[in-house]
């Protein structure tokens, strides 16, 4: 069983990563930030009492379903709006995804301000790719590239067979790389 501590630990480590990944998927920054918070605390009340190798795993699917949920309420609440009056939903904000990239990074101040710009220019273009990936394919590049999860775990995880991920990832390097290569990117 997972200790107060482990526990603490492990909720600490994931949230940076759990926040890009939400964040990647719903592109809200506030939303990101609720369902990273619902998801740690689903895992606390729920399962803190598991133990430690089985809390990633857990809390990767905790996550997922608490982002299915966002996107099930989304839905919900645009057709409600849209079928009470013929106003439209109002557009998403244009947050910054790269606004704690300094901190993230921790390479503040340690770079010619040339190198800073190209990088977060760089970084500018990869983030927006992503996003522009189908919400599946970039479901499975993100846990399997960013999250670094096996075949296994990322199957397990989006409710597929390990086919179906290969399948999704092998789509979005390839969506991404054409991305890139359009942007002037070399292979």
């Amino acid at each position: 069983m997972a200790t107060e501590k482990e526990l603490s630990d492990f909720l600490r480590s994931v949230e940076r990563r759990a926040f890009k990944r939400s964040f990647y998927q719903v592109r809200n920054e506030e939303s990101a930030l609720d369902i990273v918070q619902d998801s740690m605390m689903k895992l606390s009340q729920h399962y803190g009492d598991k133990p430690p190798a089985e809390l990633p795993m857990l809390f990767q699917r905790i996550l997922t379903n608490t982002i299915l949920d966002w996107f099930r309420r989304q839905k919900t609440q645009h057709a409600l709006i849209s079928n009470l009056s013929d106003l439209g939903t109002a557009g998403s904000e244009d947050d910054d995804p790269l606004e704690m990239l300094e901190d993230l990074l921790g390479h503040e101040g340690t770079e010619s301000a040339q190198d800073s710009l190209e990088r977060s220019q760089t970084l500018k273009i990869l983030e927006t790719s992503i996003m522009e990936l189908p919400a599946r394919q970039r479901e499975a590049f993100l846990m399997r590239y960013w999250e670094d999860m096996d075949l296994a775990e990322t199957a397990a995880v989006m409710g597929c067979s390990q086919g179906s991920v290969k399948t999704h990832c092998f789509r979005a390097v390839q969506a991404l790389s054409q991305a890139l290569r359009a942007k002037g990117f070399p292979q």
